[in-house]
C-alpha cells in the first residue's frame, strides 16, 4: 500500500506516455492514440477502439444527467479521491471495463480485489495502489527544486480534467471520477459505440467553444504493430497461394495442403490478383514501418521526460564560470 506523504505528479497528455504508461501497468497489445477529427473514416481505420479518453478545461457547472444506479458488478466505475491522478484513472476506466483485453497479473488482481468496492473505495484503492502510483509518476521529471507544498492555489488556476467513454454491456457509458456514478449515453452495439460517442463529445466542445479551445481526445486501440503484422501474414499468405496455382498451373508441383479454391482459374486473372496483394503487401509493409519508427521516437521522448539533465547543467554553468563567460552571458540576457 501507499505512503500516505506520497504524491501522483502531473503527467503530460501525451499518446506516446500513455501507451508506455499502460505497458508498464502489464497490459500488452493496446496504444493510444491521438484523434484530431471525428469523421468516421478515420475512426473506422483504427478499429479495434476499446475507448476514448478527452481531456478538457474543467469547470464547475450543473449536470442534470441523472448517474446510473444499478451498474454495480457491470461497469468499473471509480470516483477520483486524488489530484492529477485522473488521466491514469481514466485509462483504467477503459481498461478495466474491456473485456476484449489481456490486462496482465497486477490489474487483473486488482480489478478482482475490489470488485465489490463502492466508487469511493475503488478510487482509494487505486490511489493506494504503489505499482499503479509508480507507473503514474515514472513519467514525471525531475525536480530540483522542491515545490512549496503549503501554497495556496489561485482561484484562477486552470484545471484539467479527463473523462472516458466506453461501451459496456450493450450500453455506452461516460465515466467521469468526478461524478456519483456512470452517466448512460445510449444503448449501443461492439460495432455502433463510436457512431453514439461523436455527438456526446461534439456537444461538450461545442458548449466550451466560446471560451475555450483547448481539448485532447485520444483513443485506445490495438496496438497497430500488431494489427499490421496480421494483415501482413494473411497478405503473404493470400500470395502464396496465389503463386502456387500459377505453378500448377503451369505443371510446376506445389503443396496440396494448400487451399487454392477460392482464386481465380485464369492465368490473367492470376497475374492480377497477384499484382493487387504485391500491392497490398508494400502498403502494409510501409505502413508497419511508419509506425514502428513513431512507437521509437515515443520511446526516445520518453527517455528524455525521465532524464535528469540537472547535472548537466550545473557542470556546463561551471565551466562557463571557469572560463569568466558566464557573467557576460546573463548580463547580455538582461
Amino acid at each position: 500500500m501507499a505512503v500516505q506523504n506520497e504524491t501522483w505528479t502531473t503527467i503530460e497528455s501525451d499518446p506516446g506516455v500513455f501507451t508506455e504508461l499502460i505497458q508498464n501497468m502489464g497490459v500488452q497489445g493496446v496504444q493510444m492514440e491521438e484523434l484530431y477529427s471525428l469523421d468516421r473514416h478515420t475512426l473506422l481505420t483504427l478499429r479495434p477502439v476499446y475507448g476514448l479518453i478527452f481531456l478538457f478545461k474543467w469547470k464547475q457547472e450543473k449536470d442534470l444527467r441523472p448517474p446510473e444506479s444499478n451498474y454495480h458488478g457491470k461497469v468499473f466505475f471509480a470516483n477520483q479521491v486524488i489530484n492529477n491522478a485522473c488521466a491514469t484513472q481514466a485509462i483504467l476506466s477503459v481498461l478495466l471495463n474491456c473485456k476484449h483485453l489481456e490486462l496482465g497479473q497486477q490489474l487483473t488482481d486488482f480489478k478482482s480485489f475490489t470488485a465489490d468496492f463502492p466508487p469511493d473505495l475503488k478510487g482509494l484503492a487505486i490511489s493506494n495502489s504503489d505499482s499503479i502510483r509508480q507507473a503514474h509518476n515514472s513519467f514525471s521529471p525531475p525536480q530540483p527544486i522542491v515545490p512549496d507544498e503549503a501554497k495556496s492555489s489561485d482561484k484562477d488556476d486552470e484545471a484539467y480534467h479527463f473523462i472516458s467513454y466506453v461501451p459496456v454491456d450493450g450500453a455506452l457509458y461516460e465515466l467521469d471520477g468526478l461524478k456519483a456514478g456512470p452517466i448512460k449515453i445510449a444503448d449501443c452495439t461492439e460495432d455502433d459505440w463510436l457512431d453514439k460517442a461523436v455527438p456526446a463529445i461534439t456537444e461538450r466542445t461545442e458548449r466550451y467553444a466560446k471560451t475555450e479551445i483547448r481539448f485532447n481526445l485520444m483513443a485506445v486501440i490495438k496496438n497497430r504493430k500488431d494489427t499490421y503484422n496480421q494483415e501482413l501474414q494473411s497478405l503473404l499468405e493470400t500470395q502464396d497461394k496465389i503463386q502456387l496455382r500459377i505453378s500448377d498451373d503451369a505443371g510446376v508441383s506445389g503443396d496440396d495442403n494448400m487451399n487454392v479454391d477460392d482464386l481465380p482459374t485464369s492465368q490473367d486473372a492470376l497475374q492480377d490478383k497477384l499484382h493487387q496483394v504485391q500491392q497490398q503487401v508494400s502498403r502494409v509493409q510501409q505502413q508497419l514501418q511508419q509506425e514502428t519508427e513513431k512507437q521509437q521516437d515515443w520511446h526516445n521522448e520518453n527517455l528524455r521526460r525521465k532524464h535528469n539533465y540537472i547535472p548537466f547543467l550545473f557542470n556546463f554553468l561551471k565551466v562557463l564560470a571557469n572560463k569568466k563567460q558566464l557573467d557576460p552571458l546573463i548580463h547580455a540576457a538582461r
